[in-house]
């Protein structure tokens, strides 16, 4: 029994493969799950509920509110429980409304909820899948962390034959099977992680700043936390949300007050990754008051912020990992060396504002890995959620 002691919700949407939803319900109960069935509204069409509660031994859940009683169905409870969330099948329109948030029904909610890992199967005619919203919908799904099983091809309802039906309940058991028994390489890790950029306050409504996003660092730290480790995330000013509960997030604003989080929390960690844009210099005087425009120009003295990276390296014990960034404009190779020299890192990510798709503000970055004896390797233009993974596996090649 694989899966026994493991909580599955099972989401079943408004397709004519929901009929193998009952066949994979059966697989995961003989395997030792439990399961919940979550199905909507046009999911019922297809199959009954009561087909669905007979073989799981629990109530389907469809509503926001019980029929009877009135009894919440607490979709963030749900989320909770879940060791792995199995949509199948998963519709075009159902796939739309979670790569777009549209929390319409008692699935999506649970789905938006859900800690755990989530799996689709998609299930529709040739044409729908190979749409071009379709797959853009599929790609926003795998960016968020989603896994997708591949649908297989042949005969579809339609009488068409290609790609779009939804793969046999045997394969998508030893998917699930997979998912749950893969190990956390970094369990009983703790990292440290620095993301977005500085504020250096000029006067009470200026600042110094600079176009960081937060995005790669905030994809590092849920990728460590994704392979078991506790994360303290020292973050800038940025936009973001964590998802993952082993993430502990330090806010912050200045290059001083990271720099002060940052070494308080480094000694009792096995490692950190410095992927702040931290200024490079902030005002030396800092005003109380709004500076009025005047005729003259204006000048403003700036002074050096402490390097955090050196200090971490100078810091740094054996047993200890540090990884920092370079991004460059010009000699991106040359510069990115001296840096991981001088700051005792273990190894340096480069990327360079020459290469399109790069940088800040954007979705994806390109990479070069530089190790200590100038081993390095070049990663294609990759979403920076997929850039994180190849970034913890190369902490995880290092540190385990």
């Amino acid at each position: 029994m694989r899966l026994k002691g493991k909580n599955i919700i099972l989401g079943i949407t408004g397709s004519i493969a929901a009929y193998k939803a009952a066949m994979l319900l059966r697989l995961f109960i003989k395997e030792g799950a439990e399961v919940q069935v979550v199905i909507t509204p046009a999911g019922k069409e297809f199959i009954t509920p009561v087909t669905l509660s007979a073989l799981s031994n629990k109530p389907v859940v469809s509503e926001f509110f019980g029929a009877n009683d009135g009894t919440w169905n607490s979709h963030v409870d749900l989320g909770l429980w879940a060791d792995v969330m199995v949509i199948a099948p998963a519709t075009a329109s159902t796939m739309g409304k979670m790569a777009n948030g549209i929390a319409d029904n008692m699935l999506i909610t649970t789905y938006l909820s859900a800690k755990c890992p989530v799996m689709l199967a998609p299930a529709m005619d040739l044409d729908m899948f190979a749409h071009p919203s379709t797959q853009r919908n599929i790609g926003i799904l795998k960016e968020y962390g989603n896994i997708i099983v591949e649908p297989g091809e042949g005969e579809l309802a339609s009488g068409l034959e290609g790609k779009g039906r939804m793969e046999e309940p045997e394969k998508i058991l030893e998917a699930v099977v997979q998912q749950l028994q893969v190990k956390k390489k970094l369990l009983n890790k703790s990292f440290l992680v620095t993301a977005g950029p500085t504020y250096e306050k000029i006067d009470p409504v200026r600042f110094i700043g600079n176009y960081s996003s937060g995005k790669m660092g905030y994809a590092i730290a849920e990728e460590l936390a994704e392979q078991g480790a506790e994360v303290t995330l020292i973050s800038g000013p940025v936009n973001i949300e964590v998802h993952n509960k082993n993430i502990h997030i330090v806010q912050v604003e200045s290059a001083a007050e990271m720099h002060q989080a940052a070494i308080k929390a480094f000694a009792t960690t096995d490692g950190a990754v410095m992927c702040a844009a931290v200024a490079d210099f902030t005002p030396v005087i800092k005003e109380n008051t709004k500076t009025k425009r005047g005729n003259e120009n204006w000048k403003l003295e700036l002074q050096p912020t402490k390097d955090i990276a050196a200090e971490l390296g100078k810091q740094k014990m054996k047993n200890q990992l540090l990884v920092g960034f370079a991004l460059e404009t010009n000699n991106e190779f040359e510069n990115a060396q001296q840096k991981l020299k001088k700051k005792n890192l273990d190894f340096i990510v480069l990327n360079s504002l020459k290469d399109k798709g790069a940088g800040f503000g954007v979705d994806t970055n390109k990479i070069t890995i530089i190790e200590k004896d100038n081993k390095h390797t070049e990663f294609e233009l990759k979403n920076k959620n997929e850039v994180a993974k190849d970034i913890v596996a190369k902490i995880i090649e290092l540190n385990v």
